[in-house]
């Protein structure tokens, strides 16, 4: 798997507009931050400053917009933000926002794509910690027949579909392959409502700054003149014929499919909420708000409940190291020697092999009539993983060696038998230190946890 590293912005920027639906004049900052910070929100305007995450089970309201929510606090239309920040490749930064919402600026993701390209983003030292799909998933809501399905992919791709009662729009699609298409291709489509929902939109306290510099306002069913007259005085526009149906924007849309190019615009700032870049291709089907926010919370769920994802195993590439490699590193030699090969390797963490055979010494008694790989040298595997993680790091790792300290959250989930292949993940929990290195190891078989251990060594020459 190719290693990318995590981004910040180079500099701050300030952005300054209109809240849709307060129509309050609102400012907001996008601040550099540190690796594995994230995204987060802080509200200025309030006399206790409160941070939010955004993140999805912070999100409390998805109607025309996504809302994020921590205690009493909340934030709004932050979509357009996170789609923009998503797709520039920017991990951390720190929003600070002086208002319950974010300006609607023209209602695309343009303003933030062209001040993130103005500022430009450094690499960071830390890699990005990818959402690798491995299975189907998929969520749906019978009542509206919205769905979206996630299927694996190398990068991260959108097929949407929109279907509304609607002349003007009934079918549309729109596709992104590549975020690099982002900023030309999707950032620019505009917010859209259609002239019938206005009314209820403006009754439920929403979109005080919607006007047509900001949105797309569709009017495709006759209605009477003085309903369409007052509507055209809310927005603050001439009036127009009642009978000439078709977009109210003098304007002409920017694309055919510019609805559509919206709604892939507003999965892409739903789905930034995972926290995390994604490695999946989503297919949707009269997407929105909510059904985006299912699917984002099923894949914070999943990340909460498999902290560390499966390694990526791929028996066809070239390992980084192979046994030859590994021997010039650590001093073990048969039996005692239990890595085969090393596939993946970061600055934080280090992946390898050990496959598992019936002729290993250890299943001669352990036991005769059924073969079991002791746990302790599934840790000790693990921990030889580690020892390669730390010498490679040094100038002469020949004239070193490892030696344990400390073994701590020893757990043993499932046996390890002759046909297995062992994957281990061996991850740096702290910077090591006057020669004392503190890892978390994982033993996995396919996709299951099979052990796991944290454990404390010793870097140091022999004496």
């Amino acid at each position: 798997m190719s290693q990318v590293k995590q981004r910040t912005l180079k500099k701050n920027f300030i952005l300054n507009g209109i809240g849709l639906h307060t129509g309050k004049c609102i400012s907001v900052n996008f601040l550099p931050a540190a690796e594995n910070h994230g995204i987060k929100i802080k509200r200025i305007d309030l006399e206790e400053e409160v941070i939010i995450p955004a993140l999805a089970e912070f999100v409390t309201g998805t109607q025309r917009g996504t809302v994020l929510s921590k205690g009493n606090v909340q934030v709004s239309t932050v979509e357009h933000a996170m789609a923009a920040l998503y797709a520039m490749g920017v991990d951390n930064c720190l929003i600070e926002v002086d208002a319950p919402e974010f300006p609607i600026l023209d209602g695309s993701s343009c303003d933030y794509v062209n001040a993130i390209n103005e500022v430009g983003t450094v690499e960071q030292d830390l890699y990005k910690d990818f959402y690798i799909v491995r299975r189907k998933m998929e969520v749906s809501d019978p009542e509206t027949g919205a769905k979206l399905t996630l299927l694996p992919d190398e990068t991260f791709s959108i097929n949407s579909f929109i279907e509304f009662e609607s002349q003007l729009i009934h079918n549309q699609s729109a596709s992104i392959e590549n975020m690099s298409d982002f900023a030309k291709e999707i950032a620019p489509a505009r917010t859209f409502v259609f002239v019938r929902d206005i009314a209820e939109l403006l009754k439920a306290g929403l979109i005080q700054g919607g006007n047509l510099q900001n949105a797309v306002v569709i009017y495709e069913t006759e209605m009477p003149q003085k309903e369409l007259n007052e509507l055209a005085d809310l927005l603050g526009v001439p009036h127009q014929n009642a009978k000439e149906l078709g977009y109210l924007n003098k304007e002409a849309i920017l694309f055919q499919n510019e609805p559509a190019r919206h709604k892939l615009l507003d999965i892409i700032g739903d789905m930034a909420l995972v926290g995390k870049p994604i490695k999946g291709r989503i297919i949707a089907t009269r997407p929105g708000h909510k059904i985006n926010n299912a699917l984002a919370r099923k894949l914070r769920k999943d990340i909460r409940l498999n902290e560390v994802q499966p390694p990526v195993y791929d028996v066809t590439k070239e390992p980084l190291m192979d046994i030859n490699d590994i021997r010039k590193l650590i001093p073990h030699r048969y039996p005692f020697l239990l890595v085969d090969k090393i596939i993946e390797k970061t600055d934080r963490y280090i992946v390898g092999v050990k496959n598992i055979t019936v002729n290993e010494p250890f299943f001669v008694g352990h036991f005769p009539d059924e073969p079991i790989m002791p746990g302790v040298l599934q840790v000790e595997a693990m921990a030889q993983v580690g020892g390669i993680f730390v010498l490679s790091g040094l100038d002469d790792p020949e004239s070193y060696s490892t030696y344990f300290l400390r073994i701590d959250c020893v757990k043993f989930r499932q046996k390890v038998v002759p046909g297995d292949t062992l994957i281990l993940r061996v991850e740096l929990t702290s910077e090591i230190r006057r020669g004392i290195a503190t890892m978390r190891g994982l033993a996995f078989i396919g996709e299951k946890v099979v052990s796991e251990a944290e454990f404390t060594a010793l870097v140091e020459k022999p004496k």
